[in-house]
């Protein structure tokens, strides 16, 4: 009798949790059927901080939590991007996402020179996006879809001295 009231108990708690969203969320959510979701997309251009010339060839990608190297070492490869893209030969880049929600509508942007010396070595660096500015590109339909807000940035990266 205990066995089958524990087990009636799980049933419905993990029944309750479902139907409420609880399951496998996330700092951003997970797109359940019937969420209401975003687009947002951060676009721009790589540019040599001193300079001022595009870069082509730079890794572009987001993660939707700001990772501590202090607190939990160097970031895993696998875990490092949930999305990415690389620089034309203009140095510009799109990059878009799809959230549930943007809590703080802040998201951390890394860039990275992944090409060696094809271009110049350039130091990483992670940039924060700030979406409070955004501008709205594409419309929602005022029910489950909000619409795409779009920011545009130069991000300036600084040249690796290397001495001979």
């Amino acid at each position: 009798m205990k066995k089958l009231f524990i087990k009636f108990t799980n049933w419905t708690l993990a029944g309750i949790m479902g139907l409420f969203g609880f399951a496998g969320f996330g700092v951003f959510g997970c797109a359940e059927y019937g969420s209401p979701h975003t687009d947002y997309i951060v676009k721009g251009t790589v540019v040599n901080e001193q300079t001022k010339k595009p870069i082509s060839g730079i890794r572009v990608g987001y993660y939707p939590e700001v990772w501590d190297e202090e607190a939990f070492g160097h970031q895993p490869e696998y875990q490092r991007y949930r999305a990415h893209t690389k620089t034309n030969t203009n140095g510009r880049f799109t990059l878009s996402g799809e959230w549930v929600s943007l809590s703080n509508k802040i998201v951390p942007v890394y860039v990275e020179d992944i090409d060696g010396k094809e271009n110049g070595l350039f130091h990483s660096k992670m940039v924060k996006v700030d979406f409070n500015r955004a501008v709205q590109t594409k419309k929602g339909d005022n029910r489950w879809y909000y619409g795409e807000y779009t920011v545009t940035t130069t991000i300036q990266l600084a040249e690796v001295e290397i001495d001979e």
